[in-house]
């Protein structure tokens, strides 16, 4: 699920720019954290990136029968 997260993640804000993610399989959380002037690329417009994010990793997630909670925080 990492690997997918942080793809996705890659992909919106550029190879060159830092970020972590954070798998907690116990509370089946994902964290997202990225600087202050990235976090806009993928929150999006009204949520709507970030929405589009949460929908991709339940997808993902429902074929392992897992369900996650996406958050993307600041750093």
């Amino acid at each position: 699920m990492q690997d997918l997260v942080e793809y996705i993640v890659k992909s919106l804000i550029g190879e060159d720019k830092e970020f972590d993610v954070d798998v907690n399989e116990e509370k089946r959380s994902i964290n997202i954290f990225i600087d202050k002037e990235d976090i806009g690329k993928v929150i999006g417009k009204s949520g709507k990136i970030a929405r589009a994010i949460r929908v991709i990793i339940k997808a993902a997630a429902s074929k392992i029968n897992h369900r996650y909670n996406v958050e993307i925080l600041e750093r």
